[in-house]
């Protein structure tokens, strides 16, 4: 059995979905700025807060991040390199390395994340409305 076609309204409710999209997200990259960040920094500061303490390596934060491995490698040293983030052997596999965030890196992913939930508040009625205005089959 095919899909049925898309019809006009469909192609509206996704463009309109995607500028909702690309307005957080550029607001994101521009509170990240105003923080001393690149949003890819933003992003790996919250990936590692968001996990269980002790449990983000390099390797998860490359999976979170959806980057290559040498790539995260890079991303944490200028992390690191910044006093934000911090390095010690898992207790488990003494050849992977933890991240866990230094009080300067938590301080900063908390006004961050204090003005990213603000801005959620106005753009996700808006997102929640795309989402259930969409076919369930």
């Amino acid at each position: 059995m095919t899909e049925p076609l898309l019809i006009d309204s469909d192609y509206k409710r996704l463009a309109d979905f995607r500028y909702a999209l690309r307005r957080f997200l550029h607001f994101s990259e521009r509170a990240a700025a105003q923080e001393g960040l690149k949003p890819q920094q933003h992003q790996a500061l919250l990936a590692i807060r968001g996990r269980e303490a002790g449990t983000t390596t390099v390797g998860v934060l490359a999976e979170r991040l959806k980057l290559r491995h040498h790539t995260t490698v890079e991303l944490v040293q200028r992390l690191e390199a910044a006093g934000l983030v911090s390095k010690r052997p898992s207790p488990e596999d003494r050849r992977a390395m933890v991240l866990e965030l230094t009080l300067e890196g938590s301080a900063r992913l908390e006004r961050l994340s204090r003005v990213h939930r603000t801005e959620l508040k106005h753009l996700g009625p808006e997102i929640v409305n795309f989402l259930s205005t969409l076919d369930p089959s």
